[in-house]
């Protein structure tokens, strides 16, 4: 029998559309019969209020509030321009309260700006927006120019895309490799 898993996608104004749902889609893909099959598998989007919009003007609901995040084994920030808010929230780190030692954390594009502040990215190696690189390196960061970067329990990826990296991650580390390849062949073009 599988054990239960839950992720944590976290959303905010202004947050990218596809840094939300590419990951959203795939990641949920997992519970589905006859793709991932995981019995006890759970995606849930979290935020701060109880719903909110993407920079495209779509508006959606949140399953909780961000201190949900603390008891998930996986939790993903998604980025977009209201990240900069974000930034600003002194007491951000004492909502979250996330362990990299027991969670798997990572981060879309400008939501890695939201791991260095909460103090999880010193010393380690990230990315993020190009733009955004010397910003990413005042938390500490050692800046790579590459679309998907992990050590440990900790991952970043940069470019909308790149969430189908990130999304494999986090399903082989929490379902395995077998079930993070089905759910990846259910939606590549044929062909590939």
């Amino acid at each position: 029998m599988s054990k239960p898993v839950r992720v944590a996608l976290i959303a905010f104004d202004a947050f990218t559309d596809l840094d939300l749902f590419l990951p959203w889609d795939l990641l949920n893909r997992v519970g589905i019969k006859g793709v991932g099959q995981h019995p006890d598998w759970q995606v849930n989007i979290l935020g701060s209020a109880p719903q909110h919009t993407s920079i495209s003007g779509l508006t959606i609901p949140t399953a909780g509030q961000y201190e949900a995040a603390r008891t998930a084994d996986a939790v993903l920030f998604v980025s977009g321009p209201g990240v900069n808010q974000l930034l600003k929230d002194d007491d951000l780190a004492a909502r979250f309260a996330l362990d990299p030692e027991r969670q798997l954390i990572g981060a879309m594009c400008s939501g890695s700006l939201l791991l260095g502040h909460l103090g999880l990215l010193r010393g380690q190696r990230a990315t993020t927006y190009y733009t955004r690189r010397e910003q990413l390196a005042q938390y500490g960061a050692e800046f790579v120019d590459e679309a998907f970067v992990q050590s440990g329990n900790l991952a970043t990826a940069a470019g909308c895309l790149a969430g189908i990296d990130m999304s494999r991650w986090l399903i082989e580390q929490l379902a395995g490799y077998e079930r993070a390849e089905r759910v990846l062949r259910a939606v590549r073009p044929n062909g590939l």
